[in-house]
């Protein structure tokens, strides 16, 4: 039998980091620290309205790691420095991951009366300070055993790491990141202003014999009846920040969600119209439109998405039940190591010093206390509030390991923080059921339960990739620790800002602001503890995800998700996706080297996240204008009264030349050494 210390029989070397342990270097700086926050503010109000308009985040640990380099290099930072800035300037896109999957379910689902600062910023504040702080305090429980272990590949951190050793190439990929974040915004605004019609809406009749429909009568015969109807279809937003997603995320899983939007609009918003026709409004609430192209949205909005909810809980399911493997193996270490630990304090090695055990036990502790504070006054109960607070530590702690674990196997980026949270409302929910507890205060308590794990849960796999990397090049764990503990409260506490000017300008789950994740958390909480839920929508999207698996979808979540979504936002991603292909089979006609190939995907990477920081930026400041200067009934200024779709398309093919030609010029001399390892 093999030591547990060896790998197929032999003892693997041991561990050399970047910076040598014994070597002391500038690390914990004020400027680093500063750094490292302005860019948790920035990148995690960019995921935000990212996320709430496409239901995906991007990793931001590539465009911290590259900012941190470019300023800090001028001022002759050293690597550890660079380091802790980039580890304070990712954590502000795994609280925003965690915060808008629910924060607006609070809203959608009628819990709160409104989402003005009186009424929801210490309430969204405090569940995102706290799922935050656990977060950074569970995954620093096991940080030690998930680092080393040889089995967890990290890929995310190993790529960040190896930019930061090739600090000499930060200069050049900070042009992609820099010039395109201007670029970016750029077409955003002149979009916003009317230069340029950004979207495009096609009416369709429906209705194979003129305006008669075949319906069977009482007997089974056939009978045409008069009717008519119309659906719509849309052209591809003109986005950057959408075509950017796409890009990053390549045309196999982009055509996967837009597959799912094609079935909702191209098939059942159809088919609906079709059978029900003049009789559809019927099957709708009172306020829905009379005029088709209205009543096709109202389709989807009220029947569609429901099914997609349905296709999302199976998928979510169906995504952690995949990686149980991964999942049990790295829990089992996790543990192990955490038993281990608590006994055994050795004196420790720079590199291997972080925040004693009895301040992380204390710290939860004092967390679990205003947990409970906070339960109940967020739900109005005592005895459900200190239970569901209870709940909250023991899956909390779970959770956040599971989801390190998952980010040291598939990286941050394709982290299923949804599939954990939902997991959680489903238990919280069902915990209030059988306490008799129902209604709005129901309904806040699950909310409540959720958001917190699912920011300490994004927070947790967030903060174990920049603990791997601090493995790599050389950091101190204490000071990676007090970093991102620094990091997390301040962009708690201004998370509120970007998602209060994101509704004030669009509102959450409209067109424009779908939020996917949080209307499903709010369906779901609504439908189970508040006897809301349209089961049989649910249900026959549950065995529609059902099918997905069988027909061995890659993810049937992605899928659900495209349901969910308006079919220009989809569009656009999958376009986004078409040119990420046309890039490759370039790079495969001149037939580039692995080192050239390399340089081409790290540039455009960077090229399509410069675009979507941009717009995300622009999009926060123009949702803020709207909710001052423009706030209805009052429009924004028009460049042009009535923009064209066809100088859209112009700009479409322009984004599409940006995210090609110039990471191509980046292929470089065959004979040059590779970059560092690819970002994706």
């Amino acid at each position: 039998m093999e030591s547990p210390q060896t790998v197929n029989g032999e003892r693997p070397a041991k561990h050399r980091p970047f910076v040598p342990e014994h070597m002391e270097m500038q690390e914990f700086t004020l400027r680093a620290v500063v750094l490292g926050l302005f860019m948790t503010v920035i990148l995690g109000a960019a995921n935000a309205y990212l996320g709430l308009r496409a239901g995906i985040t991007i990793a931001a640990t590539y465009p911290a790691a590259v900012i941190g380099m470019a300023v800090l290099r001028g001022w002759k930072g050293s690597v550890l420095e660079e380091n802790i800035a980039r580890t304070s300037g990712t954590i502000g896109e795994g609280i925003a991951a965690g915060a808008i999957f629910t924060i607006p379910a609070f809203l959608i689902a009628g819990v709160w009366p409104s989402f003005s600062p009186r009424d929801a910023y210490w309430k969204s504040t405090a569940l995102i300070v706290v799922g935050s702080i656990l977060g950074v305090l569970f995954i620093s429980l096991v940080r030690k055993g998930m680092v080393e272990d040889p089995e967890l590949p990290f890929p995310e951190s190993v790529a960040a790491a190896e930019i930061h050793k090739a600090g000499r190439r930060g200069a050049q990929a900070a042009k992609y990141l820099f010039w395109n974040i201007g670029f970016g915004g750029l077409v955003y605004l002149l979009g916003a202003f009317g230069l340029f019609a950004v979207d495009k809406t096609f009416q369709f009749a429906v209705g194979s014999l003129g305006r008669s429909q075949v319906r069977l009568g009482a007997a089974g015969n056939p009978t045409v009846v008069a009717a008519g109807g119309a659906s719509t279809l849309a052209a591809p937003s003109v986005s950057p920040a959408l075509l950017g997603v796409g890009y990053i995320i390549g045309v196999r899983l982009a055509a996967l969600q837009f597959a799912g939007t094609v079935v909702a609009w191209g098939f059942m918003v159809p088919l609906l119209i079709y059978f029900l026709g003049p009789q559809l409004k019927s099957y709708l609430p009172a306020e829905a439109p009379g005029n088709w192209v209205d009543m096709a949205n109202a389709v989807w909005r009220y029947i569609v998405r429901p099914i997609a909810v349905g296709g999302m809980l199976v998928g979510s399911v169906y995504t952690l039940y995949r990686m149980k493997d991964s999942l049990t193996a790295g829990l089992g270490k996790a543990f192990a190591d955490l038993r281990r630990s608590a006994t055994e304090q050795p004196q420790l090695l720079r590199t291997e010093r972080y925040m004693s055990f009895k301040t992380v036990f204390a710290l939860i502790a004092v967390m679990f206390v205003l947990m409970c504070f906070l339960y109940i006054q967020v739900s109005g109960l005592i005895a459900p509030a200190i239970l569901a607070a209870i709940i909250m530590i023991i899956v909390g702690f779970f959770f956040a390991t599971v989801s390190g674990s998952l980010c040291g196997v598939i990286g941050s980026s394709n982290n299923p923080v949804s599939g954990i949270t939902l997991s959680t409302l489903l238990i919280a929910a069902l915990l209030m059921v059988s306490l008799g507890v129902s209604g709005k205060s129901g309904v806040a308590t699950v909310l409540g339960v959720a958001a917190v794990v699912c920011v300490s849960s994004s927070v947790a796999g967030e903060l174990l990739q920049d603990f791997k990397v601090g493995y790599i090049l050389g950091g101190t764990p204490q000071r990676i620790q007090t970093a991102e503990l620094i990091a997390v409260v301040v962009a708690s506490l201004v998370m509120y800002v970007p998602l209060w000017l994101l509704h004030r300008g669009f509102g959450f789950g409209s067109k424009a602001l779908p939020a996917p994740q949080a209307g499903l958390m709010a369906t779901l909480a609504m439908g189970i503890v508040g006897h809301e839920m349209p089961w049989p929508l649910i249900v026959v999207g549950m065995f529609l995800g059902v099918a997905l698996i069988m027909m061995q979808v890659r993810s049937p979540m992605l899928v659900a998700v495209g349901m969910y979504l308006p079919f220009e936002t989809t569009f656009a991603i999958f376009v986004g996706g078409i040119f990420r292909s046309i890039a490759d089979w370039i790079v495969r006609r001149r037939q580039l080297n692995a080192a050239q190939s390399a340089r081409v995907e790290n540039a455009g990477v960077l090229t399509a996240s410069g675009m979507i920081a941009g717009e995300a930026l622009m999009g926060l400041l123009f949702a803020g204008l709207r909710a001052s200067i423009w706030a209805p009934p009052r429009q924004p200024p028009q460049i042009i009264a009535q923009p064209s779709y066809l100088a859209g398309l112009g700009v479409l093919v322009l984004l599409a030349a940006v995210l090609i030609i110039p990471p191509l010029w980046s292929a470089g001399d065959p004979n040059e050494p590779a970059p560092p390892s690819a970002i994706m």
